[in-house]
């Protein structure tokens, strides 16, 4: 079996061959769009930019036709897009990776091949985000202590019994410099109770604020 191109080269683009492009790549981002909902949050203005991402890249693919000024226009476009975005988390990249490939090769006409292409990787997706792979029992930890207290290995024991691996990463001072907050990286052990945790470093740190959640996704990538 071989990919093949619906659009040859040197011709004009049919009403058939346009219609089924836009058709296929909608179809397409759809999909991916229905992909990436599963599991994860997404805000309606998103999936809806990920549904009509695939048709919008293939038009412009199509209509640049290999014209070298239109084509620079395009990455301009591109450009521009790029840097009036938000950054987001590696899922989101992931997603809108997709939808650009799916638009690229439904764009040069390749639309069995973006069918193919799209139900591999939705595939994969759903399975490895169903899955263990690549989970972890990392958790970020932000504690609070007061400026008389020594920082350094205050806390050994309580993290000994609780995590099987922590690296103190950052540490500054708050409220006119009377707070000390410290930020680790902890990976708990299995089976070890997290409320328990808390409660004995509350003991330890004078019962002011903790906080426990899931590392940074600024370091995602």
């Amino acid at each position: 079996m071989t990919f093949e191109s619906i659009i040859t080269s040197g011709e004009s683009l049919t009403l058939a061959n346009g219609a089924l492009i836009t058709g296929v790549a909608l179809a397409l981002g759809v999909i991916s769009a229905l992909v990436y909902m599963f599991k994860s949050y997404c805000s309606k203005n998103f999936a809806v930019t990920l549904a009509l991402l695939p048709p919008i890249v293939a038009m412009l693919i199509i209509m640049v036709n290999g014209n070298l000024g239109t084509g620079i226009a395009v990455v301009g476009v591109f450009s521009l897009v790029r840097f009036r975005s938000q950054p987001g988390n590696s899922r989101e990249i992931l997603a809108i990776m997709l939808s650009m490939a799916i638009g690229l090769a439904c764009g040069t006409g390749y639309v069995t091949f973006a069918a193919f292409g799209a139900a591999v990787v939705c595939v994969v997706w759903l399975i490895l985000f169903s899955t263990p792979f690549g989970s972890t029992t990392k958790k970020e930890l932000k504690i609070d202590i007061p400026e008389n207290l020594d920082y350094d290995g205050l806390f050994d024991d309580i993290f000994s019994e609780y995590t099987t691996r922590q690296e103190l990463v950052a540490v500054k001072t708050v409220q006119m410099g009377s707070i000390y907050e410290l930020r680790y990286q902890v990976t708990f052990k299995r089976g070890k109770n997290e409320k328990d945790f808390l409660d004995a470093l509350r003991a330890r740190n004078g019962n002011l604020p903790l906080q426990v959640g899931r590392v940074s996704t600024v370091t995602e990538l």
